[in-house]
């Protein structure tokens, strides 16, 4: 009988067999997007050398289309369906982080404490992260399990790998996705995501779950998409394999002095936090810190310039950011964690600063990038290296510095050109 690698009525069979064990579900006969179909062939070798079966990619892959409707994608003759998307980097904090929202998810937090008190127990006793920052995590991602994450992950993350901005990376997301499906970790009808492929109740992609994911209920597989404990220790071991300290706060709400210079606000400028106190800053509230607590180092962060609150930021506050980049959502998460054993909102109110489009701020970027005051990515996002670039152009240029984009910095760039 010949192999069934060259008998394609019996890699059918094969593959519709695995298709229904895999939970996918025989497609229904639809028009091929010749150039995906391609694309999505030329997958196999590489697919084949991760350790991926000729049927579980047969059965995948069978009837898989593009969806050229989510963001971060580049078309020809389309306009840029960009990130600027993703609400962390358009609102402006005092609608990202509103209060009636962490309230709600603080409360439930509080609860769900209390109900996975042993397990949280055991996953800080064995990881060091506090109870409080995973739930957190897991109240932003997926609204404790409540949000229903809405697209097919394997359509999300072929689309990416053809046609996203970041194609390379989803190349091995796709595979992993696939060994994911093949391991029987999760079914297709249930491995759904977020436009960016992230997926389960505590948001992995892929590639970080096979980095990171943990068996913690002990039933021989990873699974973060029902097993509470699983999503919540896998978080947990996310944090500690890049970076977390045991026993150090994500960040200190702190009043900055009047004459603070905001372009200090980059990771790059970290003191100890005793040293920043001794230049004026003071933690809100009157809290008293410890020796040890002033010997941390800490960076500055100014998330709307000189409006709005400040804080110190410890390298847990960074740990935190590789799970999502966005100053904005380690804020949220942080701030969550706090509420959950404090009623305390913020000391500082959020300002009622406007966000420029995104466009403005990249042409922002472009022209800072050509008077050599920033280095990094054109993205229309205004980051800690943008803001502080932002300052420095202000200080040059004898306007206000407030290192934050605003209207009136935009003219006067426009009018030096």
């Amino acid at each position: 009988m010949a192999a069934a690698g060259r008998n394609p009525l019996r890699r059918l069979a094969i593959a519709i067999v695995v298709t229904l064990a895999l939970g996918v579900g025989v497609p229904p006969a639809q028009a091929a997007d010749a150039g995906f179909t391609q694309f999505i062939a030329s997958l196999w070798p590489e697919a084949q050398r991760a350790g991926v079966s000729r049927a579980t990619f047969d059965a995948v892959t069978a009837g898989l289309e593009p969806d050229y409707k989510l963001p971060d994608l580049i078309l020809p003759g389309r306009p840029a369906t960009g990130a600027p998307s993703q609400a962390e980097f358009v609102q402006v904090p005092a609608d990202y982080l509103k209060e009636s929202s962490i309230a709600r998810l603080a409360t439930e937090g509080q609860r769900l404490m209390r109900k996975y008190g042993t397990t949280l127990d055991a996953i800080e006793k064995r990881f060091g992260v506090p109870a409080p920052i995973i739930l957190a995590i897991w109240g932003r991602e997926t609204d404790y399990g409540r949000y229903a994450l809405p697209y097919d992950a394997m359509r999300v993350l072929a689309t990416q790998a053809y046609v996203g901005r970041r194609k390379d990376q989803y190349r091995t997301e796709f595979i992993d996705g696939l060994l994911l499906l093949q391991h029987g970790d999760v079914s297709r009808k249930n491995f759904r995501a977020s436009w960016g492929g992230a997926t389960g109740l505590t948001q992995f992609l892929p590639s970080e779950l096979a980095k990171h994911g943990v068996d913690f209920d002990g039933d021989g597989r990873v699974d973060i998409w029902t097993s509470v404990p699983d999503a919540l220790a896998s978080a947990a071991q996310q944090l500690v394999n890049k970076g977390w300290q045991p026993g150090v706060r994500w960040a200190y709400e702190v009043r900055a002095p009047a004459n603070v210079d905001c372009t200090a606000g980059v990771p790059e400028v970290t003191r100890p936090i005793g040293e920043w106190l001794r230049e004026g800053f003071s933690p809100v509230r009157g809290q008293q810190l410890t020796a040890a607590e002033r010997a941390q180092g800490a960076s500055l962060l100014q998330p709307e310039g000189i409006y709005g609150p400040s804080f110190l930021t410890t390298k847990n506050y960074f740990v935190i950011k590789e799970y999502n980049f966005s100053d904005l959502y380690v804020l949220f998460v942080g701030h969550l964690a706090d509420r959950m054993t404090s009623p305390l909102p913020f000391a500082t109110p959020w300002s009622a600063s406007t966000q420029l489009r995104s466009r403005d701020v990249e042409a922002m970027q472009r022209h800072l990038m050509r008077i050599g005051l920033y280095k990094d990515k054109i993205d229309g996002k205004a980051g800690m290296l943008t803001r502080a670039a932002l300052g420095a152009y202000q200080k040059s240029a004898g306007l206000k510095v407030d290192c934050w984009p605003s209207g009136a910095v935009l003219r006067a760039m426009n009018d030096a050109r």
